[in-house]
This record gives structure tokens, sequence and C-alpha cells, in this order.
């Protein structure tokens, strides 16, 4: 399949060896200059930031009508495309991606709606060439995979992140953190997450708490953070 892949950020640079090896002819445009790009592909896939992709959407489209279109933004209806293009949908790698680590997409799950039957052959068949993950999701509830995957994905990181700065400032590595992190993410492959938590707010053991909550004051940010967390953790711990 000959596609145009069109950006040059995280996603489009993990996507685009990812099709090559699957034997597609790529061609990789950048989405800000849109220079050499073609008037006709089996594929058009837009893969930019949330905040340009309608006018991405509109200047690839021009033109272009009769072609299949896709995006590949978690939390962006199906609708921008209407007006624009005749046939179209959704390519949704549910993953985190980094330009310095490649991933394996064979165990990525995609995502994917269309407009139409044309649309959705040629995106499942460009899917299933890289995975054997493909589920059909309409935007409406795509919007909430991407909402939950913010949470598992971003918050969670954001939470390391807090983590090492206090190891830093007292003169430790992050890396001491790695075995707990790994075990904490194997757990879940086995337990529900409710059940796999632990620590001291799940018994809400308020002398822990409270020293804790003592050791933040210097920063009131965080230290609003760990209450609401314990608090809420401890919640819905008693419901388990």
């Amino acid at each position: 399949m000959q596609v145009v892949l069109i950006g040059t950020g995280r996603l489009a640079t993990n996507l685009e060896p990812a099709l090559s090896a699957a034997g597609h002819e790529v061609v990789m445009v950048n989405s800000r200059t849109l220079e050499g790009l073609p008037m006709e592909a089996d594929a058009f896939v837009i893969a930019v930031k949330d905040s340009v992709l309608a006018e991405v959407i509109a200047a690839v489209t021009k033109g272009r009508e009769s072609q299949v279109f896709m995006h590949t933004a978690g939390s962006m209806p199906l609708g921008l495309f209407l007006g624009k293009a005749r046939h179209y949908g959704v390519f949704y790698p549910m993953q985190t991606f980094s330009k310095e680590r490649q991933v394996d997409f064979s165990e990525i799950p995609v995502f994917v709606e269309a407009s139409d039957d044309r649309s959705m052959q040629t995106i499942r068949q460009l899917a299933e060439s890289i995975t054997g993950r493909v589920y059909e999701l309409s935007s409406a509830d795509r919007q909430y995979l991407h909402l939950s995957a913010v949470f598992a994905c971003n918050f969670a990181n954001h939470c390391y992140a807090m983590a090492a700065e206090i190891l830093e400032q007292h003169g430790m590595n992050f890396d001491v953190m790695l075995p707990l992190v790994d075990e904490t993410a194997r757990k879940i492959h086995q337990l529900h997450p409710l059940e796999a938590q632990t620590g001291p707010a799940v018994r809400y053991d308020e002398n822990v708490i409270h020293h804790q909550m003592q050791l933040l004051s210097d920063d009131p940010a965080m230290k609003d953070l760990y209450e609401r967390m314990s608090q809420h953790i401890h919640q819905k711990a008693k419901n388990v």
C-alpha cells in the first residue's frame, strides 16, 4: 500500500518504520510545509498535534477529496473531515511514543473508525498489517479511552517525575525505584488495579500520611496532591 504519512512528531517517527517493515511504501511529509505531498495514494495518514489537526486536514484534503484520509488523534472526532473529504476515518494507536525509543507495534491496540466501507477496509488493512489488536470504536467512546490513557500513562509518569524530584533533592537516583515500578506494572497484568493497590492510603494510616505531608511542607501543590490522592485511594479501597 502506498501511504502518505503527514507529520514528523513522536507518533509519526515510530509509525513510519513499522509501516515500512510491513511492506508499505511510505512517503513522510513535514506537517507544516506539506512539501512533496502527492495528489494520490492508497492512504493519507495525518499524525499531527490536535491544535493544528483541523487546519492540516483542510490543506491536505483540498483537491484530493476522493482519497482515503485518517487522523491518529485520541480525543478528536471523526467529524473533522466532514465537508472536506468523501472517505475518511480514524487510526488511533493507544501507546505512549518517544523519538528516543522505537516501540513494537505488534503489541499495541489500534482503534479504528470510518465514514464508509471503503475507508474502513483501507484503515483495517493498514492496522492489521502491523498489529493483531484492532478494534472498532466510535469517537464518543474513544474520548473516554483517551481520558483513561491520560490517567494510566501521563499522570502516572508525572508521579514518577515527582518521585525523582524528591529523591534527587536528597542525593538519590530514580533508578532505585525501577524494581518497584516494574513490579507494580506486572501486578496489574493479573490483578484489577484496585486489588493491587497497597500503601498507607489504602488503610488510611494517619500517622504515616500526616508525617509524609509534613515532609512536603515546602511544596504546597505537591502536598495538596498527596492529600487528595490519599483520600481518593482510601475512598476507592473501601468499595473493594
